[in-house]
């Protein structure tokens, strides 16, 4: 059973098929009867794990089982404390809360490869990188969140889902994850 870790490129949308044409996970991997256990959006970049273990998908993905995914998010402008305070407590969304978020406000610029495509710049605007560690995947969520909270995403990506990280790989590359990796995922 092949489970993989894939370092998923802006603008890639997260199956192997799009009847719109975009690029798909198929530019990058020949890997018959493995599945993304979860999604990112096109816009969105990093960590995706694919398997075709659907115990370990669901492993991945419910949100009763709290699997933490941590994401870099670069955001509009620099949050004060108010909100960051409110990303922490949930942000409400279409009627309903978001669970409380892990949110740190980074002193710098993380270290990730450039992004093939720049990223909206504004003189006047200047921008801020969040740390931020959730437990739920709705669509679009953190990029709802930030927006909830007066501070639009211009560049999201996932560098974690539980214990896994994105070391070592650049955008396109992918591994194999080793038996003890995928124990520690179905932990």
């Amino acid at each position: 059973m092949p489970t993989l870790i894939f370092f998923k490129p802006y603008g890639v949308v997260s199956q192997f098929t799009d009847p719109n044409g975009a690029p798909t996970l198929a530019s990058y991997l020949a890997i018959p009867d493995v599945y993304a256990a979860g999604r990112l959006d096109k816009d969105s970049e990093g960590l995706l794990i694919l398997t075709d273990d659907g115990r370990l998908a669901a492993r991945i993905t419910h949100p009763a089982r709290h699997m933490e995914k941590t994401y870099y998010v670069q955001v509009e402008r620099i949050p004060d404390e108010a909100a960051l305070t409110n990303l922490r407590q949930g942000v409400i969304l279409n009627g309903y809360r978001t669970r409380p978020a892990h949110v740190a406000l980074l002193p710098g610029e993380p270290d990730l490869p450039p992004r093939g495509v720049p990223i909206r710049f504004r003189v006047q605007v200047p921008t801020a990188w969040l740390r931020i560690r959730i437990h739920e995947g709705k669509k679009r969520q953190i990029r709802h969140m930030t927006a909830a909270v007066g501070h639009p995403t211009l560049r999201l990506v996932r560098v974690a889902i539980g214990p896994l990280t994105l070391s070592g790989l650049q955008p396109g590359e992918w591994r194999q994850l080793s038996a003890s990796e995928i124990q520690a995922l179905m932990t």
